[in-house]
Formats: C-alpha cells, sequence, structure tokens
C-alpha cells in the first residue's frame, strides 16, 4: 500500500485535520497533485510534528 494513501481523500480528510489542528487554514490545507512535500511541510510547521508522524496521523485519519 502507498505510504500517502490520504492523497485520493484528501478532501474527506481535511475536516478531520481542521478539527484536530483549528489554527490551520484552507490555504495550509491546500492539496495540488504534486506538490505532497510542500502540504506535508506545511503540516510539520502548524503540528510541530516530524513528517513520518504527519504522514502516519494522516494515514490513519
Amino acid at each position: 500500500m502507498s505510504k500517502l494513501t490520504w492523497k485520493g481523500r484528501w478532501n474527506e480528510l481535511k475536516g478531520k485535520v481542521k478539527q484536530q489542528y483549528a489554527d490551520l487554514t484552507d490555504d495550509d490545507l491546500l492539496y495540488a497533485e504534486g506538490k505532497e512535500e510542500e502540504l506535508l511541510g506545511k503540516l510539520q510547521q502548524k503540528t510541530g510534528k516530524t513528517k513520518d508522524e504527519v504522514e502516519n496521523w494522516l494515514n490513519n485519519l
């Protein structure tokens, strides 16, 4: 299974992410194909988690 299993269901996950981190904006959560690393970087910065922690967190939502 792909490490980034959240890519295809990002619109669903966005709401769950915002519930857990209310200070994240829609701009922070903007997903564009090929820009996964940029999105992960923003989430790392806002949540204080490592890249692996962010990926695991998103995969488990």
